[in-house]
């Protein structure tokens, strides 16, 4: 597993919404490694994470674009029946509350990716009480 940061910004539901999101990335050389989008009437959300946050970081603020940053885990898996249940029963056992997962894999490609974000702050306090 690799640490990594994920981005999550508040859009609203209207064409090139995200398109605004991805050009301020990638006119800065910042490459979109996994994305997931989602809208629930007007408004939605954009998730995603990127070879470099500190440069995505300086593009999104040049761009005037708000965002949130969170802590998550990347991990590769094999690409294959039961690879993500395997995984995700491993993190319940350790007492992993997910906030958010992503994954993405290529149709014939032999790894898959996932992208998660967990509960924290409940750990913590159970682990100093």
């Amino acid at each position: 597993m690799a640490k990594t940061k994920q981005f999550t910004i508040a859009i609203d539901n209207q064409p090139g919404a995200v398109a605004v999101i991805a050009r301020a990335l990638g006119d800065a050389k910042v490459n979109i490694l996994s994305l997931l989008g989602t809208v629930q009437g007007t408004a939605g959300s954009v998730q995603f994470i990127v070879d470099d946050a500190r440069r995505a970081k300086k593009a999104l603020d040049a761009a005037r674009i708000a965002y949130q940053e969170t802590p998550a885990e990347a991990c590769d898996l094999p690409n294959k029946p039961g690879a993500l249940a395997q995984c995700l029963a491993k993190l319940a056992a350790k007492g992993v509350n997910l906030n958010s997962i992503h994954a993405t894999a290529a149709k014939g490609g032999k790894k898959a990716v996932i992208v998660y974000t967990a509960e924290v702050a409940a750990k913590t306090a159970t682990a100093t009480a």
